[in-house]
């Protein structure tokens, strides 16, 4: 029998016309498609042919176990099938690729990945802003607010980077990480909440580091949701929107 292949497909932030054409190549060509819970469940019309098998990951929620993910993707591949592995975003960022990676290239399966983008260049864009707007950075960093293991990152080292502090995953956390961020920056630094970046949903929150912690909770913002940090935020240009909240500083 012919080993088939996995393709780790980048969904985007949602908006299916943000999907590459490659992307949307090999989703005509997919035999299996493995969803992640922050795609855009229409993205299923794309694969007509294509076997579909829910594989939510949700912080705090029930989710399909990573290792029978990982043994599913290898199962179906070496029986002949071009598994698509469907992930929200771009795939390479904070998606659990390279252990899913490491898996398949251990068992010998033939792994191709297709980039996308995203959720903080969505958040970006939403607010009409660069990320790595060069009056007020030398770059950005992408962080998530908890490693595996659950402890935080280094927010001390992070706020010393003078970068846009792009943060996944840090709702649950805001309170802390923004007390750990005022020990180094001021408290009037731009700050910004984009929930559902890039979708029909999408709603955002510019405020300042001193207040952004306070008004995520007064704005009931919740994951998935993309925090944002640094003076290149106050750039932001707030496009018109019942679904916009702008807190003066």
């Amino acid at each position: 029998m012919k080993l088939g292949k996995v393709t780790l497909l980048s969904a985007g932030p949602g908006a299916l016309d943000l999907l590459t054409l490659r992307a949307a190549r090999v989703l005509s060509e997919a035999d299996v498609l493995l969803v992640d819970d922050l795609a855009n469940p229409e993205i299923v019309t794309l694969a007509p042919q294509a076997r579909v098998i829910a594989v939510g990951k949700r912080g705090g929620c029930r989710s399909t176990p990573q290792a029978f993910i990982e043994r599913l993707m290898c199962r179906m591949a070496r029986r002949g099938a071009h598994v698509v592995r469907v992930k929200g975003g771009d795939a390479l960022m904070f998606g659990r690729a390279g252990e899913e990676m490491s898996a398949l290239r251990r068992a010998g399966v033939p792994v191709d990945i297709v980039n996308g983008v995203s959720a903080a260049f969505a958040a970006a864009a939403g607010l009409g802003m660069s990320l790595t707007h060069r009056d007020h950075c030398a770059g950005v960093t992408f962080v998530t607010a908890h490693r595996q293991d659950g402890t935080a990152p280094n927010w001390t080292a992070l706020a010393a980077t003078g970068t846009t502090l792009a943060i996944y995953m840090g709702v649950q956390r805001v309170e802390g990480l923004c007390a750990t961020l005022l020990a180094h920056l001021d408290a009037a630094t731009p700050a910004a909440a984009v929930q559902w970046a890039g979708t029909a949903h999408e709603r955002r929150l510019l405020t300042t580091l001193g207040c952004l912690a306070q008004d995520v909770r007064a704005g009931d913002f919740a994951s998935p949701a993309i925090l944002l940090v640094g003076g290149a935020v106050g750039e932001a240009a707030l496009a018109s929107s019942v679904d916009t909240i702008a807190i003066a500083a």
